[in-house]
């Protein structure tokens, strides 16, 4: 099984398999958005 991981805090998502949640920032992530999101690194 292939852990997820929040796109904006890098912590482990749990529930699934739609959308997943982020205990630690709270964010709500669709399974869809997983592998397009895109954040910058900052400069």
């Amino acid at each position: 099984m292939q852990k997820t991981h929040c796109p904006d805090c890098h912590q482990q998502l749990d529930e699934g398999p739609i959308v997943y949640r982020c205990a630690n920032c709270c964010r709500a992530v669709y399974a869809a958005d997983l592998d397009n999101e895109f954040h910058p690194v900052a400069a």
